[in-house]
């Protein structure tokens, strides 16, 4: 299980770092094309979800690959499993923003994220 973690969460950080990028970095007129939901929301909103998941992403592996936390604390893999239901909390708004304005077609890569996410949570929470 603990692989199977480390691989998702190598994986959603890989994606979440690139994503992240682009929003913190891209003036919107480029966002706009590969992703056309950014004309709903303001260039701060924007902003702030790219910063929200980049942190997310550095989240999912940083602390449990430096062992920030105490093992004897019994707190090991909580922060991972914040940042990961953080980057889930993510996918759920932007499942009932993609809905709202009709883009049905890009939910199911939405909900893998979600899934994915939600797993690393789980693992790390030590619900798996």
């Amino acid at each position: 299980m603990e692989i199977a973690t480390w691989v998702v969460a190598g994986v959603l950080a890989a994606l979440y770092l690139t994503a992240g990028t682009l929003k913190t970095t891209q003036p919107m007129a480029r966002l706009a094309g590969p992703m056309p939901w950014t004309t709903s929301l303001t260039l701060p909103q924007v902003r702030f979800l790219g910063v929200a998941e980049l942190l997310g992403a550095l989240g999912l592996v940083l602390p449990k690959l430096l062992d920030v936390v105490d093992q004897r604390a019994g707190l090991d893999g909580t922060l991972t499993g914040l940042a990961a239901t953080g980057l889930a909390l993510i996918q759920a708004g932007a499942i009932a923003l993609h809905l709202k304005r009709g883009e049905a077609a890009v939910v199911p890569l939405n909900v893998v994220l979600f899934v994915a996410a939600a797993f690393v949570a789980a693992a790390r929470f030590g619900l798996l």
